[in-house]
């Protein structure tokens, strides 16, 4: 019987980066989760069919700063995050903590 090759992705983070806890696996996850805020911004905002600039201006700030959200260069503030979701899309954020 043939072994199969196929990992799952916390198989292949713990072979390439060690164990939840360890200092290279926590960067790893922090950074994921920063670029998943970014993309989930950037997926709303195309599906309420908003420019950067548009969605900027409900929140009261820039273009710019939406855009290094979006692309991971700058992490957004959960009262930024409040306004994007808020202001911008007439969501309501929810947060929650898991452990």
């Amino acid at each position: 019987m043939k072994k199969s090759k196929i990992k799952t992705l916390d198989q292949f983070k713990d072979e390439q980066y060690g164990k939840r806890g360890t200092k290279k696996r926590e960067k790893l996850e922090v950074g994921y989760e920063t670029f998943k805020m970014g993309a989930l911004i950037h997926d709303t905002r195309l599906k309420k069919g908003l420019t950067q600039e548009e969605l900027a201006e409900k929140c009261g700030t820039t273009k710019s700063y939406i855009s290094k959200i979006e692309n991971d260069i700058k992490e957004v503030r959960i009262s930024t995050l409040q306004k994007i979701v808020e202001l911008g899309f007439g969501g309501h954020l929810q947060l929650s903590i898991k452990y």
